[in-house]
């Protein structure tokens, strides 16, 4: 029996670019694998729903590709599962697509040491990143710290190329071992009441919906730069959950777009903003892979001792999309209809969150993890950071936004807060309305939203507080 090529699936969920894909294939026949262990069930809820589309469709798509042969789903942890397999199907080598996520980093030392006795090897991969960080380094050998010149050595040095894409046709591991059916699984049990909700809300999952997707964003792209920051206007690609499943690969998209422009020389301030977008989720995974802890420890040392504040009252009406401060709660409310929030409202809502009510960054990031579709573990992690001014290339803790002026500023008709907030003008639109179905039984808000917010005392408050931090009165 010819032993498998060994895909290990984790988030790269596509044919197109993937070098850990291509490299099992050309290894022998495939065994795709995918593992349901403590890693994955650790994630927040929305972000696992997503996963689980992801993943069903690529094993739609690996069934057709191999006449009926999908995923192998195995129930543990992957460094006691893989030995046996490997023992079992004659393999000595898995592949996987390096996802440089610090649980992962732990799990992938673990599966090394664990197939050493076996003389078998985890082989990792490009494919998440634009371009290994080895490549990208400042004149004296490190990580960049502000985003500018590190958007400019990326340019300069240009993002690695896509490898070719998976054949139409793959060969199968004719004796692939029992594992759990994927019509069985079910990765958000936990999310209760808002899966229905979701689902109507979701955007179409899969490669195919991703490609697509950036081909109409970059047919509609010209006015991107203009029309970035509105969130009611449909101005963005929406391609952030795909990235961050890996339906499609940052590699891949910049490549399209790249073309796109020398095919329409018009729109290449346009893409070119967009691709720079591109550019902050890799600054973003650079230093989270320079910074393993930055999801929990400030990346600025001197922060350590700012006095947030822990769970609060404040907190929980923010948790609950119900502090009475329109933009926040319609942010908030979109969040948890559709798993997805526009970039301008996240940092006014985690602004809010952090200088009016002076409540700790990792909070909001803990509550965000657990509520996005698209998270990502370097982009949640340095942002949250970003916005409280404890973060690299940070926004000063005193840039405080004001979310009624960047509502008349980016949503200057009203059309996004009346999507969102039943009770804030007019009939409820029934994004208004689906935001109640989501809610657990415990919860006590109204259905006719209203404004109460004291936005002056809570800048006040928050400067106060950074002035007595920095020891100027």
């Amino acid at each position: 029996m010819t032993p498998p090529g060994i895909f290990w699936l984790t988030r790269d969920f596509r044919f197109q670019d993937n070098p850990a894909l291509a490299a099992a294939i050309r290894q022998g026949p495939l065994l795709a694998l995918f593992f349901l262990d403590r890693q994955l069930m650790a994630q927040g809820a929305a972000s696992r729903w997503r996963l689980e589309r992801a993943l069903k469709a690529f094993d739609a798509e690996l069934r057709r590709r191999t006449q009926g042969q999908g995923v192998l789903i195995l129930k543990g942890e992957p460094d006691k599962l893989l030995p046996d397999l490997l023992r079992e199907t004659g393999a000595r080598e898995v592949h996987q697509s390096d996802w440089p996520a610090p649980e992962m980093r732990r799990m992938q030392i673990q599966v090394q040491d664990a197939l050493k006795p076996l003389n078998a090897a985890l082989i990792l991969h490009p494919g998440h990143l634009l371009t290994h960080p080895a490549n990208i380094r400042t004149g004296q050998g490190g990580t960049y710290r502000v985003f500018t010149p590190f958007a400019r050595a990326l340019r300069a040095f240009g993002p690695d190329r896509p490898v070719p894409p998976a054949p139409q046709r793959i060969s199968p591991f004719a004796n692939p071992p029992s594992g759990v059916a994927i019509k069985d699984i079910d990765l958000a049990h936990d999310m209760k009441r808002g899966n229905s909700v979701l689902t109507r809300y979701a955007l179409p999952s899969g490669e195919t919906a991703a490609l697509d997707r950036l081909e109409d964003f970059l047919d509609h792209a010209a006015g991107y730069a203009d029309q970035r920051d509105r969130p009611d206007l449909d101005a963005t690609s929406g391609l952030s959950e795909h990235l961050a499943v890996g339906e499609i690969s940052p590699r891949t998209v910049w490549a399209i777009a790249s073309g796109r422009i020398r095919e329409r020389p018009e729109t290449s301030d346009a893409i070119a903003k967009f691709l720079s977008e591109l550019i902050w989720r890799e600054f973003a995974w650079h230093l989270l892979i320079d910074f393993p802890p930055m999801a929990k420890v400030p990346w600025r040392d001197e922060w350590a001792s700012f006095p947030w504040r822990g769970p609060n009252p404040d907190f929980a009406q923010w948790s609950r999309a119900d502090t009475g401060v329109a933009l926040v709660d319609a942010g908030l409310r979109e969040m948890r209809v559709t798993g997805r929030m526009h970039n301008r409202v996240r940092m006014v809502v985690a602004s809010y969150l952090t200088k009016h009510f002076l409540t700790d960054w990792r909070l909001g990031l803990a509550h965000f993890q657990d509520s996005l579709t698209d998270w990502d573990p370097a982009a949640n992690a340095m942002n949250w950071q970003w916005v409280a001014g404890c973060g690299p290339d940070a926004s000063p803790f005193f840039r405080i936004f004001n979310p009624e002026k960047q509502a008349k500023q980016f949503d200057p008709h009203g059309h996004y807060r009346h999507r969102w907030l039943a009770g804030w003008t007019g009939e409820p639109a029934p994004e208004a309305l689906a935001y109640f179905a989501t809610l657990p039984s415990g919860w006590s808000v109204s259905r006719n939203w209203r404004e109460r917010s004291d936005l002056q005392h809570g800048r006040s408050r928050a400067l106060d507080a950074y002035h007595r931090f920095r020891g100027d009165g």
